[in-house]
């Protein structure tokens, strides 16, 4: 669930949304962009991935993992370890030091640090969410032939006509 509440642009993403994401395993992710405000949407970081085992918060400094412990009739050990890796003293942010990556390896012609196929995959999630906003509908998607098994209009909102006189391959 989402939408545009904060700014009245011709943006197509919500400023606000929340998705929970069900794996075959059972486990959960939950989604959330909340830009409709100035404040701080968590207790700490930019980011925060949730899922059943613990909680990950990223900022441009680092990130830390956040383990989960058992509800009031659940073992309350923590289903994984704590882990927090900040970025080395002196550095730019981790955004900067992504960019300045990926503008060198356009010149150099190397392997970015964050190659296409990781950016693919670290986007999926955020759209297929934004696809089940839009046609609001719970989405079953096939990972390997990267499609939505219950949804052709979902389906048709996986790619666009670009723009001239941009193609891909």
């Amino acid at each position: 669930m989402g939408g545009r509440f904060a700014v009245d642009d011709d943006r197509t993403v919500p400023d606000t949304m929340e998705a929970v994401f069900e794996f075959a395993s059972g486990r959960l992710a939950v989604f959330g962009q909340y830009e409709a405000s100035g404040n701080p949407a968590f207790p700490r970081g930019e980011i925060e991935l949730r899922g059943t085992l613990g909680t990950v918060y990223v900022d441009t400094r680092g990130f830390e993992v956040v383990p989960e412990s058992g509800g009031q009739f659940q073992d309350p050990a923590p289903r994984m370890e704590p882990l927090k890796v900040d970025a080395p003293e002196g550095s730019a942010d981790l955004t900067a030091l992504h960019a300045r990556n990926f503008l060198d390896c356009v010149k150099s012609r190397q392997q970015p640090h964050a190659d296409v196929e990781i950016g693919h995959r670290s986007t999926t999630f955020s759209l297929m969410a934004n696809i089940s906003l839009v046609t609001r509908t719970r989405l079953d998607w096939d990972a390997e032939n990267e499609r939505f098994t219950n949804s052709d209009e979902a389906n048709e909102l996986l790619h666009y006509e670009y723009r001239q006189p941009w193609k891909l391959g």
